[in-house]
């Protein structure tokens, strides 16, 4: 692993340790790019306030301590700015135009709420519901269609619990939509590590038959889980016995 752009640190409110403290670590391990990926701060149009990401007015404080670390260490590694962000229709342009105002390089799609966080359900709650992962699929395909986000973050969240057939059937749609706008798929390390319900071996299977391009996510919430060496060599060998190549490095989509 020598990338890594997800990220977490204390400004989501729910993640230990400073930026710098995983950007050391990131240097230890070996990386030569990081990108920060806290919880996007969202200004909800109703006042809604989400319990797991940043306020909005902590915006320009997080960048700022992100840009003052690329500088500091540009001799040793990449540092890039991002967000972790659901795709929320009626708070998407809301979301966008407060994290614009800023320097941004990318931002990745991590879809725990469906509709619009107060209105819909958590994705990674046990459903046998085939219209619930329906809607789960259709709302990170049209993410995907918005040429917004770098990558799908824990695709596999969602939690279902029905019959296989129509998870497949759903999740080779997922898959169809990440090769057509070309938005890789995360493995993600905290999943693994912590024993989740994700990273789930039939949807990695079906990502191998697709040919969707996959990426290995740390979702460090604490420093030294960043491109941890045991947890990421995990990953890598549970991909390759799927057949599969993570990309060891992304290209970014324009999310400004």
């Amino acid at each position: 692993m020598i990338a890594n752009y997800h990220t977490h640190s204390y400004h989501c409110r729910h993640a230990g340790g400073k930026p710098e403290e995983y950007v050391l670590t990131a240097i230890k391990n070996g990386l030569s790019e990081l990108g920060f990926s806290d919880h996007v701060p969202c200004p909800f149009s109703n006042g809604h306030t989400s319990g797991f990401r940043m306020y909005v007015n902590e915006t320009e404080t997080y960048v700022n301590e992100i840009l003052e670390l690329r500088e500091k260490y540009e001799d040793k590694i990449k540092i890039y700015v991002g967000y972790e962000a659901e795709y929320y229709p009626k708070e998407f342009e809301g979301m966008l135009g407060n994290i614009r105002k800023y320097p941004l390089d990318f931002i990745i799609c991590g879809q725990h709420f469906l509709r619009n966080e107060y209105d819909g359900p958590y994705s990674g709650a046990p459903d046998n519901s085939p219209e619930k992962l329906a809607e789960y699929v259709d709302q990170v395909s049209e993410a995907m269609s918005t040429g917004v986000f770098t990558y799908v973050c824990h695709p596999d969240l969602i939690n279902f619990t029905g019959e296989e057939s129509v998870y497949r059937k759903e999740i080779v749609r997922l898959c169809e939509a990440s090769v057509r706008y070309g938005v890789p798929l995360e493995y993600n390390c905290l999943g693994l590590e912590g024993h989740r319900h994700y990273p789930r071996d039939l949807f990695w299977k079906i990502v191998a038959e697709s040919g969707a391009d996959t990426v290995i996510g740390s979702d460090a919430h604490v420093p030294d889980r960043v491109a941890h060496p045991e947890v990421t060599a995990l990953a890598e060998d549970k991909m390759r016995r799927f057949g599969l190549v993570p990309l060891q490095r992304v290209s970014f989509k324009d999310p400004n």
